[in-house]
């Protein structure tokens, strides 16, 4: 009898636990709540822009022939006036009186800057300064659409 009972406590010790062991489940999931607690106000920063529409509506044909400044490669501004001198570069005081002149005459007319990929970011900036100082309430970029091949 004694056998029997020594049978018994030996399949009472190799009896497999039912139960999960979730403390290391837990502690995962609390450096995780760490982690992402630490990044998430990193996420946020940055600076506000409204970003335009893709599907964007063209201009309806009754509005105004917009202003456009383009900056070339160089940096150079060029500003189509009445479709004249389109092809001869503008100083920043010459274009400042021609944009000044054509908004005190049509204060409705779109303002538009066309810049080069090539040129520095800072060149587009002041250009759109130099239209600030020059009384247009609003400057857009014009752009061309990405190329469908790539990507």
């Amino acid at each position: 009898m004694a056998h029997s009972s020594t049978r018994a406590r030996t399949r009472q010790r190799r009896r497999p636990m039912s139960e999960i062991n979730v403390v290391p489940y837990i502690d995962v999931m609390l450096v995780l709540l760490v982690i992402f607690m630490i990044t998430a106000p990193l996420l946020t920063q940055g600076v506000k822009v409204e970003l335009p529409r893709a599907s964007a509506e063209p201009l309806p044909p009754e509005a105004l022939e917009p202003l456009v400044l383009t900056v070339d490669a160089a940096g150079r501004y060029y500003l189509n006036v009445g479709g004249d001198g389109e092809n001869v570069p503008v100083d920043r005081d010459t274009l400042l009186a021609r944009v000044a002149a054509v908004l005190r005459h049509k204060p409705e007319t779109p303002v538009m800057v066309r810049g080069d990929k090539q040129v520095d970011y800072g060149r587009v900036i002041d250009a759109m300064v130099i239209l600030q100082a020059a009384g247009a309430p609003g400057v857009g970029l014009i752009t061309e659409p990405p190329d469908d091949r790539e990507g």
